[in-house]
């Protein structure tokens, strides 16, 4: 008789190969990328299996793999892309940073009515830009079981960082749950998926809080430990469909320059990335060109795009490592020169506890003050409505895009930050801002709920209005103890993180970080309607989703 784990593990094997498109698939099965490119192209929505380290789940797939297939563009040309939905409900493809007129930015109710089951509709817009991007979803819960995939756009002038091989590396997270169970367990119970709380043991070793903040977090009616949703305890972390005992694995060459393209397709997860042995130089973000710098870890938010190059000399494996930003599990992969080689896998790290510093208030710097107090009340948060949708208002945000992302503070190598991007080219527009518009990222954890000043989408929130090529500061003040990647659509901003006006690094998302204010600047010139949102999939689902409106002049209400 067969033995019945080999066989399940062979046949777990042969059908996830079979699920995969032949970019994502381990070196073993794949040598080379295979890609979707010219003028037309053809996508399918449809259901299908999903084999996630010889368990089976549920997944809406594009041309029947989860990721789907890699689109390959060229800056300069133009492209028609016919999507089928095969699903029994509507389905969308947003192209996400790629910029395309407002009908075809794939919204529904928004940029169009969305694709009905049996239907097709042809996005058709001219690509004009480079970098490395990808699309997905903006139908219901869809993007969290699989509708997602990465898109390269090749630019017209060569690559300035220069590199002889390149692997597409899509993060993401997979609950063999349904999301909309996810979404009541949530509501049932704030930080039901985090088994990582604080524990007496821990209060006596002192690896946790001492005993004085535990008591102000507890009159707070916060956990410091609940850090990201949905956990490890539900999610599998996956490398381009592949679950961790699976091991993704991509060739090199000893010597030769490597380009990692990192995209961060994860509904609810927020990865700190390192390749333990092999320095990375961080060449791009969000498909813009940034000033190489060399780092040993960099945190992706959802939705953010990072590549790397690397150039290992030695001839031997080493481990690709996305851990989850609260440490409740990890994504791994294997670079290396031949395939079957493998590496060590680091064990997870102590999971981070926040501090007063994610609440917006600095112990160091005003002690004394009532933080049951000061952490509630609203005032001086002019344009915030009150309600059970608004649990605090932080009373004093700072700056912290010098800051290690969550999970990060205490790593003893170089890290990645924000105030570390610079722009490799000068910016078109270094135009002052005319004016300031303040948005507040507000929740409510308990009952998870979230909003923009305190107003969720489905109570009426009036769109933000914009005139065409005004130049303006944004300024985003997350009032809350979790990161918020904010995705504006149609346009490009600049973090404003120190560096000069001309060199700000362009992004097309930007992660909030707990008690944090960042600010950038942009310059309205796409006209239409445009959605502005939290790239945590779940927290746009629960009411964190505005619409931006971009008019002439004449056209605003006065």
């Amino acid at each position: 008789m067969i033995d019945r784990r080999r066989l399940l593990a062979a046949g777990a094997g042969t059908a996830l190969t079979a699920w995969l498109p032949a970019w994502a698939r381990s070196a073993a099965a794949a040598t080379a990328p295979a890609a979707l490119s010219g003028e037309e192209i053809a996508l399918t929505i449809g259901h299908a299996s999903l084999a996630v380290d010889g368990r089976q789940g549920h997944a809406i797939a594009i041309n029947g793999t989860v990721p789907g297939p890699l689109i390959r563009l060229k800056e300069g040309q133009r492209v028609r892309i016919a999507v089928t939905n095969a699903l029994d409900e509507d389905t969308s493809i947003h192209w996400h940073g790629v910029l395309t007129p407002s009908h075809m930015d794939g919204v529904p109710g928004l940029s169009f009515p969305g694709i009905r089951p049996g239907k097709t509709f042809v996005y058709d817009f001219p690509v004009i830009q480079g970098g490395t991007y990808w699309y997905h979803s903006h139908s219901g819960v869809q993007e969290l079981v699989g509708h997602y995939a990465p898109m390269i756009i090749d630019p017209a002038r060569p690559e300035p960082a220069a590199f002889d091989r390149e692997h597409v590396v899509v993060l993401s997270d997979y609950s063999f749950l349904h999301p909309h169970k996810l979404v009541e367990k949530l509501k049932q119970q704030a930080g039901y998926f985090n088994r990582q709380r604080q524990t007496v043991a821990g209060l006596l070793s002192r690896k946790d809080q001492p005993l004085r903040d535990r008591l102000e977090w507890s009159r707070m009616r916060m956990d410091p430990t609940d850090i990201l949703d949905v956990t490890g305890a539900t999610y599998a972390y996956l490398i381009n469909g592949h679950g961790p005992r699976s091991n993704w694995n991509a060739l090199f060459s000893p010597g030769e320059r490597v380009r990692l393209r990192f995209i961060n397709a994860g509904a609810m997860t927020i990865f700190n990335v390192r390749i333990p042995g092999l320095p990375m130089t961080v060449v791009q973000v969000d498909g813009q060109d940034v000033r190489p710098v060399e780092t040993d870890e960099f945190q992706i938010a959802n939705a953010e795009t990072v590549d790397v190059i690397v150039r290992p000399l030695e001839d031997r494996a080493y481990t690709v490592v996305a851990e989850a930003a609260d440490s409740s599990g990890m994504a791994r992969a294997t670079l290396a020169p031949r395939a079957g080689l493998t590496a060590e896998v680091p064990p997870l790290r102590r999971r981070p506890v926040l501090t007063m510093r994610d609440m917006g208030m600095d112990m160091s710097a005003h002690a004394g003050m009532d933080m049951d107090m000061s952490m509630r009340n609203p005032d001086g948060a002019p344009g915030v409505k009150l309600g059970p949708g608004l649990q605090m208002i932080a009373p004093m945000p700072l700056d912290r895009t010098g800051d290690r992302g969550t999970g990060l503070v205490e790593a003893k190598h170089r890290v990645l930050l924000y105030s570390d991007l610079e722009a490799l080219h000068p910016q078109p527009e270094v135009r002052t801002p005319t004016r300031t518009v303040d948005v507040h990222l507000t929740g409510n954890m308990e009952r998870f709920m979230w909003s923009f000043d305190g107003v969720e989408y489905s109570e009426g929130a009036k769109p933000i209005p914009f005139r065409r090529d005004e130049r303006v500061r944004v300024n985003l003040i997350n009032d809350t103890m979790m990161n918020h990647p904010i995705h504006l659509h149609g346009h490009f901003v600049e973090l404003v993180n120190g560096k000069p006006a001309d060199r700000q690094p362009r992004k097309h998302t930007v992660n909030v970080m707990p008690g944090a204010r960042l600010s950038f600047d942009f310059t309205a010139n796409a006209p239409g309607d445009w959605a502005f949102h939290c790239h945590m999939l779940l927290h746009m689902h629960a009411g964190m989703f505005r619409v931006v409106t971009v008019r002439p002049l004449e056209d605003l209400p006065a």
